[in-house]
């Protein structure tokens, strides 16, 4: 084990009990966006790696929190986005005994990166170098693919235990910790704000999908977990309350867009409309808070994102309306 002193618990680490630490990755160098769980087991745990700019803040609050480089079992992604994963090929490397844990609709792209790269800087453009970075590739003998019941051994009988929740991607995973009874949610239930409380939905394009999110939010309701560990960002309490809330804000934006559409609004409509009537739901980010911590912020849960994966969501819907329509015509 690494030499862990007393003060080794730093401002981007909060203890969460039962040997769990949330750890702030800093994503683009600022606080409050991505965080990251070190479950500090018999078989240590990293959930979320956060980017890969991150990766060398996520290694050096791991080895503050005690756990040497060889020693760390395993990392777990709940879907491969840049800012959840992105630093996965990086940490591995950090972490050379680390099986790496991922959806097995994920697995591929972690082993090569080059499509999700790619796709990714359609949709960034010159940002992705400062919000993400590059993802590197991940050995595929060192990658696990999981889905619903599997569970990843932490050791001393601890487990977590994978549950598919699709809806804001096709290859997410939510994992439940059995000595705590946390749930690590990745986006499906949305982004929490710890600046405000409050939770905006996640819905980017290609794979926004309202009844697959709906039935992930379901499904983390019967779970019954103890606590929501955000990946955006924290770990909160009011579980009822939270998940509540995050079926409301899906269907307040959803229903906005959806009424833009039938109309034949484009893109930017939508997005007024949003702005006009839903932003308003939400409290203030307090004066405080860096702008650049509000910018990106805005980028991952703002009106644009959130709308343009709504839309892709409602075209795809028509055209499956429509091709039905032509089959059952041609019947």
């Amino acid at each position: 084990m690494v030499e862990q002193t007393a003060d080794a618990v730093n401002d981007d680490i909060v203890p969460l009990g039962d040997e769990t630490f949330a750890i702030d990755t800093r994503m683009a160098g600022y606080r409050g966006i991505t965080s990251s769980y070190l479950i500090r087991s018999e078989r240590p745990c990293v959930v979320e790696v956060g980017t890969a700019g991150s990766a060398p803040v996520l290694r050096d609050a791991v080895f503050s929190l005690g756990v040497a480089a060889e020693e760390l079992a395993t990392v777990v992604v709940t879907h491969i986005h840049l800012d959840h994963a992105g630093g996965t090929g990086e940490l591995a490397r950090m972490f050379p005994n680390a099986e790496i844990v991922v959806h097995e609709r994920g697995a591929r792209h972690l082993a090569d990166p080059s499509r999700l790269m790619r796709s990714a800087r359609m949709v960034w453009g010159d940002r992705l170098d400062v919000l993400f970075g590059e993802m590197s590739p991940t050995e595929a003998n060192r990658i696990r693919a999981v889905n619903t019941g599997d569970a990843i051994d932490l050791g001393a009988g601890r487990t977590l235990t994978a549950h598919y929740s699709p809806g804001h991607a096709k290859h997410h995973v939510g994992l439940v910790d059995s000595a705590t009874g946390d749930l690590y949610v990745g986006d499906a239930a949305g982004m929490y704000n710890p600046y405000t409380g409050d939770v905006r939905p996640a819905t980017p394009p290609p794979d926004f999908d309202l009844e697959a999110a709906l039935g992930s939010l379901r499904l983390f309701g019967d779970i019954r977990p103890q606590r929501l560990m955000f990946s955006h960002f924290g770990a909160v309490d009011e579980v009822e309350t939270t998940l509540e809330r995050s079926v409301e804000e899906l269907r307040v934006w959803v229903d906005t867009v959806r009424e833009s559409h039938s109309t034949g609004g484009d893109l930017d409509h939508a997005v007024a409309m949003v702005r006009e009537r839903v932003l308003d739901r939400y409290r203030p980010v307090p004066e405080e808070v860096p702008e650049g911590t509000q910018e990106i912020l805005e980028t991952l849960s703002g009106a644009e994102g959130n709308v343009s994966g709504i839309v892709h969501w409602l075209d795809r819907l028509r055209a499956e309306q429509e091709a039905a329509g032509r089959h059952g015509s041609a019947d």
